[in-house]
């Protein structure tokens, strides 16, 4: 895809891309496909997956206790616990306000390894990363931020989201539906979003303003972005999913660059039909 060829001018030491359409095909990709790359909290998403994979298995029920009083599993997969960014501090009561928390995703974490007696990341292998083939993506450290993956893995991570084989199809649309309709919050690096969706560890485009992905994105798109400098996007409207992995930390310099990217993309898609 040209529109991929784009990112060799960014001001990046290195960086990968990678599209791939609903029906498993790659559109294009641009770097290289196997270089390594930590995911800061691209992490999510794939611990969200093995979550719900537990779920499926009835390794535990969404619904059940976890984290502070009032929590659930489901709570704590949509920021809506109401626990700290940094801590297992309580900020609000669970269910009145979107806060981001890495701390409720080391939750989930704990949660999975005592209801599944063993450790999240041998869960993850066992669930995820070897069902899909992913053998270059290691899920050893935090569920919230310490993954490490390439875009070549990360393409077929994107392309189950899209036709799901490890969850059920209904699973997959709950999880990238809003969880907890209308909660106001921070979209970390964007400012205050009102509302700020999330669904079971996707964030939801919605209406968000401004937002990583483009202005010719669906409301329904949904992924993530990790301050490392990487994000994975699936746009529904578009049939179509973007991997994108840096080596530079996020900040002012991916504040255009990345919704330019997406929004060429999605024109080439449109144009290739």
């Amino acid at each position: 895809m040209e529109s991929l060829a784009t990112i060799a001018e960014w001001p990046v030491p290195n960086a990968s891309a990678g599209v791939v359409r609903a029906d498993g095909t790659v559109a294009g990709t641009h770097g290289a496909l196997h270089r390594r790359y930590p995911l800061a909290s691209v992490t999510k998403p794939l611990a969200a997956y093995v979550v719900l994979v537990a779920w499926e298995e009835g390794v535990f029920e969404l619904d059940d206790p976890a984290g502070p009083a009032g929590s659930t599993v489901r709570h704590l997969l949509a920021h809506a616990s109401g626990l700290a960014f940094d801590a297992p501090r309580p900020m609000a009561a669970p269910g009145t306000r979107r806060i981001y928390s890495n701390a409720g995703f080391e939750l989930l974490g704990e949660t999975l390894e005592k209801a599944a007696g063993m450790p999240f990341a041998e869960y993850a292998r066992q669930a995820l990363l070897e069902p899909l083939g992913m053998a270059d993506t290691a899920l050893d450290g935090s569920p919230a931020y310490g993954g490490v993956s390439t875009v070549g893995d990360l393409l077929r991570f994107a392309a189950e989201l899209q036709a799901p084989r490890l969850l059920h199809p209904s699973t997959v649309a709950t999880a990238t539906s809003v969880a907890f309709p209308g909660l106001k919050g921070v979209l970390p690096g964007y400012g205050r979003q009102d509302p700020n969706d999330w669904g079971l560890g996707f964030e939801i485009r919605g209406t968000k303003s401004p937002h990583w992905t483009g202005a010719g994105s669906s409301p329904a798109t949904f992924g993530h972005f990790g301050q490392s400098g990487t994000f994975l996007w699936v746009d529904p409207a578009a049939g179509a999913a973007c991997v994108t992995l840096t080596d530079r930390a996020f900040g002012d310099w991916a504040l255009p660059l990345w919704p330019r990217l997406t929004d060429a993309v999605l024109a080439e898609l449109r144009a290739a039909g």
